[in-house]
Formats: structure tokens, sequence, C-alpha cells
């Protein structure tokens, strides 16, 4: 791969809330395209909403997109240590008549608004405070404000990576607001000019942001800037196709490493919302989808967000990695009960991850052997069994159990001895009462696994109980 230093791609979320699940596939996105091309990936902070962005959101983002293995080139870089810089291009676009400054009240513009709709019109601002000649003194008497850009009536066209050639009708949008003073610029403004001066060319974002690429753009050709190339990703959307929500899956980066997922997992399920490999290869190392990553096979449709495939590609992981690693996952997200030695915890590792979906599933799995939950004794029962020969069942049972050494008392030698007289009196009323007698639950591992786990000890322990239930 030959190194092109022209690539810079950004990721620049707002810390209004926790990272989103849609902030970090675009991020993942823009990180792929700049590793494959040896570019740069810049993280920019958009902070200038002073009311609603907070520092804990912004530790959120960089502590996440590390997470992810998301590390970029340069940055955290922050708006908020750049007033000076949007000052000195506001000015200028003030001191062109490219820009004014607009006093009307929010009352005023919403009765513009729905005199327009009235007419069926498309609603967009009259432009009359452009000719204003008193706007120094209402500056000076302190009245409430917006800068405004004087936008032209042509069109726009840009050429969008993904999806083609697309075209705005200027004269529909009219002119928009672009700063509430010199020193605090609005979103598009604060992107242009964030977007030129760290030399960025490429903008790879949502498609949610479409409609304000044309605003981007004639502010652009109004402050001589160049224009970056533009690729806009499909929403994600939840199951039944509806934009995501909370109602079907957790949205914020967080959330899911609460619920213990693996960030590989993550990784390589959100390179698969919106783009797939030719060969339609699902599990991908990070290094095969840098390799097969392709910005033109990225789809123009909502990518689905399937928490069962999310599921089954954690589960992937989850089997694959060594036995101490998995362990220590599953203890920074819950702590692992005392009570079980090495090697016990080991057996228990070993058939609980066949059934993980997540690192927090181990507890779920893994509760009964640290400690015997209370059942009913009608759990005991196999089918229509009664008490009585459940209770005669168990007795049997142990008294084989008894004679069986703790050197002996694996699987296969449990198996060797005990199932001769499970096959004679049937396996159900053998079996069934035994293993609801060792996990105290309807549904576990078979009784010689659960056997093995616990020991002799243990074993006879809680059949004691199962037969004192009876």
């Amino acid at each position: 791969m030959t190194p092109n230093k022209s690539v810079r791609v950004r990721i620049a979320p707002s810390p209004t809330g926790f990272l989103h699940i849609g902030t970090a596939r675009t991020a993942l996105f823009n990180w792929l395209y700049a590793k494959q091309q040896g570019g740069s990936f810049i993280l920019r902070i958009e902070d200038t909403d002073l009311e609603r962005s907070d520092e804990k959101f912004t530790q959120d983002i960089i502590e996440n997109l590390k997470w992810l293995g998301l590390e970029w080139s340069e940055g955290p870089i922050r708006q908020t240590d750049r007033l000076d810089l949007y000052e000195k291009y506001i000015t200028q676009l003030l001191a062109e008549k490219r820009a004014y400054y607009c006093f009307c009240s929010k009352e005023d513009l919403e009765a513009e608004r729905q005199a327009m709709l009235a007419q069926g019109m498309a609603p967009k601002y009259s432009g009359r405070c452009r000719t204003l000649k008193d706007t120094e003194k209402k500056l000076a008497a302190g009245e409430s404000h917006v800068i405004r850009f004087h936008s032209p009536n042509n069109t726009a066209k840009f050429t969008d990576m993904i999806r083609g050639e697309i075209s705005f009708d200027l004269s529909l949008m009219g002119d928009f607001a672009i700063a509430k003073d010199p020193r605090v610029p609005l979103y598009n403004f604060a992107v242009v000019v964030d977007d030129f001066e760290m030399q960025i060319s490429h903008v790879i974002r949502g498609e949610d942001h479409i409609p304000n690429t044309p605003k981007q753009i004639v502010l652009q050709e109004a402050l001589g800037f160049p224009r970056p190339h533009y690729a806009h990703l499909p929403l994600i959307l939840d199951s039944d196709r509806s934009k995501m929500s909370k109602r079907f899956s957790a949205t914020s980066i967080v959330e899911y490493r609460k619920e213990g997922y693996l960030p590989e997992a993550l990784f390589n399920f959100m390179a698969l919302l919106g783009w797939h490999p030719k060969d339609n290869k699902e599990i991908l190392t990070t290094e095969e989808i840098l390799k097969v990553f392709d910005l033109k096979r990225i789809q123009k449709g909502g990518a689905v967000f399937n928490k069962e495939k999310l599921n089954w590609l954690n589960a992937h992981y989850l089997r694959a990695m060594e036995e101490d690693d998995l362990l220590k996952k599953i203890n920074e997200i819950q702590p692992i009960p005392k009570g079980l030695t090495k090697k016990q915890l080991s057996k228990v590792l070993s058939m609980a991850k066949e059934r993980m979906n997540r690192l927090t599933d181990f507890q779920a799995e893994s509760a009964f052997y640290f400690e015997l939950p209370n059942y009913d004794a009608a759990l005991l029962a196999w089918k229509n069994s009664t008490a009585e020969i459940t209770k005669q069942k168990l007795i049997l049972t142990k008294e084989l159990l008894v004679n069986i050494t703790k050197k002996e008392f694996e699987k296969p030698d449990l198996e060797k001895s005990l199932m001769p007289f499970a096959e004679k009196e049937g396996r159900g009323d053998v079996l069934w009462p035994l293993r609801a007698a060792l996990s105290g639950l309807k549904a576990s591992p078979g009784p010689f696994e659960i056997l093995d786990v616990l020991g002799k000890e243990e074993s006879l322990r809680r059949i004691d109980i199962a037969i004192s239930k009876l």
C-alpha cells in the first residue's frame, strides 16, 4: 500500500451524549478508509453547543473509540479552542456583505413560515434583515440576533462517492443562520472552517447530513475553500426497518460493553452495517476487513441492525478466546464468585462458553455451581413419576456415588458406574432427579458434567438436600 498523505478524514462527534453506535460505525468507516489509503484519521470534538456539551461525554467518546481500536492520528481537537478562527471568517463574510445580522424574533419567523405554507410555498427566511440600516444601533442595545448567510439562488451539485450525483435548488433554502455571534458559530459554518483548516479530503458521514451539504458547499465557495469528496452512509435501522431506537437495541457503545460484548465482535458487526465483501464472508478480522473494504460496495439503503447476528458473532469471538483471557474479561464485567478451584472453574467455563453469547451470560450459566438455588421439590420428579419413586432412585444413586473414590469422581468413571443402573431403572427416573438435585434448575448441563465439577463431597450434600425435600 502506497501511503497517500493527502487523504485526510475525520470523525466529529458532539459531546452531548454517549458515543452512539451510529457515530461509532461512521468512525469505523473513516478509520478503515484512512488506513487503507495510508492517510490520516482525525478526531474532532464539536463542542460549541456549550449548554448541552459535557466533558464526561467527551471522555466517553475518547475511551470507547480506543476500546474499539479506532485510534486517531491527530486530535482530539476541540472546537472551543478555535473560536478566534471562526471569528476571523465570520468577520470576513460580514465585511464582504455575504453575511448579515438578523434580529427577527422566533414569533416573527414562525408567522413568516406559516404564511408561506398557507400559500403552498416552501418555507424559508425572506431575507428582510439584509437591508437593515440600524444594525449597529441594535447590536449596541443588546438586541437578540443571529448571523445569516446570504445564500445564492442557483443550483448546488456534488458527486457522492456512494450515491452518485446529487443536486439542490438553492432558491428553496433561503438565508440560513451560521452563528449566534462572531465567536459562537453554528454547526454548518464551524464544519466548513474546520474541514478547510484541517485539510480534510473526504467527508464520510451518515445520510442524515445530506441536507447540510448544499449549505456547506455555498459557504466553501463564498470563502474560497476547496470542496472535499463526500460519501454519505446509509442509516442504521432497527429490525422493523424503523430508525434505530432504544426500543429494540441499546444505542451507546458503553451499553454494549456493559452487556458483555467484545470490541472485536462489535468491530466486525459494525463493518457489515451497510457494507459487505464480495464473498459475503461474515466473520472477518480487522486485517481481513482492511484488505477488502471498499467504499463503492457500501449500500444506499438502510442497514438493518440484527441483534441475533451480533450475538452470534460475539459468541464466536468468546469461544475463540484463551481461557485466562476470557476469565479476565468476564471478571471485569461481573466479578466471578469465590468457592471453586482453578480446575473446577476451567471445567465450568468450558461448558458455559458453548452456551454464552455475551460475557454477562457466564453468571446465568454458572451461578448454580457456586450456590445451589432454592427450588421446589416437584422439580425433582421425572414426568409422571411420584415423589416416593424419585426419593428411592436418589437414595440408590447416592449409594453408588458413595462407593466411588474422589480420584474416580470424573465424568468417564461416573458414567461407567451409573449408566448401567440408569439403563436398568429407567434413564429419566434416575438421571432427571439427579441433575435437578445437583443444579436446582429445570435446564442445565447433564448430571455427569455437574458431578465432575462439584466433586464428591458437594454432590452428595446436594443429593441429601433433595432427599430431604422429598
